[in-house]
């Protein structure tokens, strides 16, 4: 079967055309129950403890000092993004990305705060956060700027600090976005091995040159291995992950990141780490700190369930847009399936992941790039976003930008980029061809 199919020739071989005349449609989030939210099958007793107790905690709101009602944690601020890892991770489940309504509109007032909101935040858009490409000096800059502050709540008295001038930022493209990543199937994604998406990469080597395709890996700076989490595959695990995002997101420190990230007289009412372990408690369960826990949550959190394809007309429509996603070329980056290695858990070790990436960054041109590096990514570089539970997902690509997949996929080209010969063999398709691939994509 050819990967690379020219505008003029349309011999697709295995494919069944329909007696529809398509129009090259997004058919929409898939309707339905949540396909994924749920724990891991197989697991141990302990393990699925560890799981409940971290799926508890990742719903917990956090106030600054523990006393809002309904917000029992401490440790909010002094500048934040959003006050609950499950408000950020909210869609189709607990785990995934965006939901439908953005949780930052109603956060930005609560018990009493004064934050305005900046405008690239919309009650039906996506939740974002906003990194600086520059600092006022010219020099890079590409942290995290949160949106908001704890000044004016009931629990914050005394604190005055304000907002960064995002208008500014805005005007003068020094901003870049990001939403959510979904996290489901993340325990399976770290236990897949260096050297499987090395092999991985390394695979089809005359069919990606044809298409421009290069690829390579993001590393840790000081002990080389592969790091696969975030937008630009930053960070190496899910411990890692976690702690950088209480802190960066809702600003709690914690064992890995232990420092106000603003220590403003006044502003700075608990001590620090704010989450830690709890040395006096009965159990491990109850005296993990909340990092942890949400590295468990998010280890033991299943991937999105498969959708078989429906009988009919449309199912066949599914099973064509398969074989069309592999000949054009998608699959040389959106990787179907990777295995495993020997992982802690026996219910993650030796599985085939399907999820649609091959974990590695890829340049994506002018179109996408945001002038911010993260390790060894660019500005133009950006991880391959797995695809599994595609179907149910309201927003694309890094930024929240797109809310259809035509839109997702044609924004792939742009000058530099690597998949600009792919959305080429995608534009060269008879509609119906497309609209197979956007139903498989879809069904994912």
């Amino acid at each position: 079967m050819a990967f690379y199919i020219r505008p003029t020739f349309y011999i697709f071989a295995g494919l069944v055309a329909g007696t529809v005349a398509f129009a090259q449609t997004d058919p929409g989030p898939r309707p339905g129950p949540a396909s994924a939210g749920r724990a891991y099958p197989n697991l141990t007793v302990s393990e699925l403890n560890y799981y409940t107790e971290g799926a508890s905690r990742f719903g917990i709101t956090d106030s600054v000092s523990g006393r809002q009602p309904g917000a029992p944690d401490a440790g909010l601020g002094p500048r934040f993004n959003l006050n609950s890892c499950a408000g950020c991770h909210a869609h189709p489940s607990v785990g995934g990305s965006s939901p439908s309504v953005n949780p930052q509109i109603a956060v930005a007032t609560l018990y009493g705060a004064k934050n305005s909101i900046p405008a690239f935040i919309q009650q039906s858009g996506p939740v974002r956060v906003v990194r600086f490409k520059t600092n006022p000096n010219g020099t890079p800059d590409g942290g995290v700027h949160d949106l908001f502050t704890v000044s004016g709540r009931v629990d914050a008295a005394g604190c005055s600090i304000t907002q960064p001038d995002f208008a500014t930022a805005v005007a003068q493209n020094n901003t870049s976005f990001r939403i959510p990543t979904p996290l489901f199937g993340a325990g399976l994604i770290e236990a897949i091995s260096d050297s499987t998406i090395l092999a991985n990469l390394g695979l089809n080597g005359p069919q990606k040159a044809q298409l421009g395709i290069h690829g390579r890996v993001n590393t840790n700076a000081n002990d080389g291995t592969i790091t696969r989490f975030g937008w630009k595959a930053q960070n190496k695990s899910l411990l890692l992950f976690a702690g950088e995002a209480y802190n960066v997101e809702q600003g709690v420190t914690n064992e890995i990141f232990p420092t106000e990230r603003d220590e403003t007289p006044g502003c700075v009412f608990n001590s620090t780490p704010e989450d830690r372990m709890d040395v006096t408690a009965s159990t491990l369960l109850s005296g993990m700190s909340d990092i942890v826990a949400f590295e468990e949550f998010m280890r033991f959190l299943a991937p999105p369930a498969a959708t078989p394809p429906p009988p009919g007309a449309q199912g066949q429509s599914v099973q064509n847009g398969s074989q069309v996603f592999a000949q054009i070329g998608c699959a040389m980056c959106h990787t179907p399936t990777l295995g495993t290695g020997m992982a802690a858990s026996p219910a993650l070790s030796n599985q085939q992941v399907h999820l649609y990436s091959d974990l590695a960054i890829h340049t994506m041109g002018q179109g996408l790039n945001d002038g911010i590096t993260q390790g060894q990514a660019q500005g133009g570089d950006w991880r391959t976003a797995p695809l599994w539970g595609l179907g149910q997902r309201l927003f694309f690509l890094h930024d929240g930008r797109a809310t259809d997949l035509v839109q997702a996929i044609t924004d792939h080209a742009s000058q530099g980029s690597e998949a600009t010969a792919v959305v080429s063999n995608y534009k060269a398709l008879p509609q119906q061809f497309q609209q197979d691939l956007l139903n498989f994509l879809r069904s994912l």
